[in-house]
C-alpha cells in the first residue's frame, strides 16, 4: 500500500474518531434518519456499524443531487454570504471563523432546511427528477 494511501486511510479513522466522540456526547435516538450518498466516509465500514449499532435509518440520497442536500440548498449559500469579503492569513484563521459562525447558529436554522426536504422532494417527483430551484 502506498504511503498516501495510509495516510489517507489513517486520516479517515482519524476523523471518524472525532466524529464518534461528538456523537456520542449527545442523546443518540434510535429514531434518526441520516440522509447520505455512496461516498467513501458514508459507506465505510466504521461508519455502517456505527449506523447499525444505533438503529439509524438510512435515507439514500441520489448521486450529483445538490438541489436535494440541506447543506446544498440551505447551508453553502448562508455560509458563503457571511465569509464574503473577509480575508485570511492563516488556515487556522479560517477554521475559527468557521467554528465561530457555526457555534452561533441556533437549532431553528437547521430545522428550517431539514423540514424542508419533504417538499423538495414533492418539487423533484412533479418535474420528472429535473433541477429543483428554490
Amino acid at each position: 500500500m502506498s504511503e498516501k494511501k495510509q495516510e489517507k486511510g489513517h486520516n479517515s479513522t482519524k476523523s471518524f474518531d472525532q466524529i464518534n466522540l461528538k456523537l456520542t456526547q449527545i442523546e443518540v435516538h434510535s429514531s434518526t434518519t441520516s440522509q447520505h450518498d455512496n461516498a467513501t466516509p458514508h459507506s465505510a465500514n466504521l461508519t455502517q456499524q456505527w449506523l447499525q449499532r444505533y438503529g439509524w435509518e438510512i435515507l439514500l440520497h441520489p448521486a450529483h443531487s445538490p438541489d436535494l442536500a440541506p447543506s446544498d440548498f440551505h447551508l453553502f449559500g448562508p455560509l458563503k454570504r457571511h465569509l464574503g469579503g473577509m480575508a485570511f492569513e492563516t488556515e487556522d484563521d479560517l477554521i475559527s471563523e468557521l467554528r465561530n459562525w457555526f457555534d452561533n447558529l441556533d437549532v431553528d436554522f437547521f430545522r428550517v432546511g431539514i423540514n424542508s426536504l419533504p417538499s423538495r422532494w414533492q418539487k423533484c417527483i412533479d418535474l420528472h427528477g429535473d433541477y429543483v430551484e428554490k
